[in-house]
């Protein structure tokens, strides 16, 4: 049974910087593309970035180019979200997932999720 587990979130001021991590076990991943997608309150589930286990390949979403960072370590099966020059509309519930494809932007096709780390940014 896969398991995934968030940490990292937290209060940052606009222009501040946060990494997230992601904890994965349950199977043998090296086939697998790992994802974060973010959900703001009122909103829907939205993409932010996937990457390949290998971290050879990776796909953001237009919102974060250039500001975020997906990365993996084989070794430890995490993965992580770096996010640099934060902006208030930043601020979301980050969940890590996987079962998707690469290209993969719509929620509905991750079968397994964490429980979401909390990410507030102030003005």
């Amino acid at each position: 049974q896969v398991q995934l587990v968030e940490s990292g979130g937290g209060l940052v001021q606009a222009g501040g910087s946060l990494r997230l991590s992601c904890a994965a076990s349950g199977r043998t991943f090296s086939s697998y593309v790992m994802g974060w997608f973010r959900q703001a309150p009122g909103k829907e589930r939205e993409f932010v970035a996937t990457i390949t286990w290998s971290g050879r390949t990776t796909n953001y979403a237009d919102s974060v180019k250039g500001r975020f960072t997906i990365s993996t370590d084989n070794a430890k099966n995490l993965v992580y979200l770096q996010m640099n020059n934060l902006k208030p509309e930043d601020t979301a519930v980050y969940y890590c997932a996987t079962g998707g494809g690469l290209w993969s932007t719509s929620p509905g096709a991750f079968g397994s999720w964490g429980q979401g780390t909390q990410v507030t940014v102030s003005s």
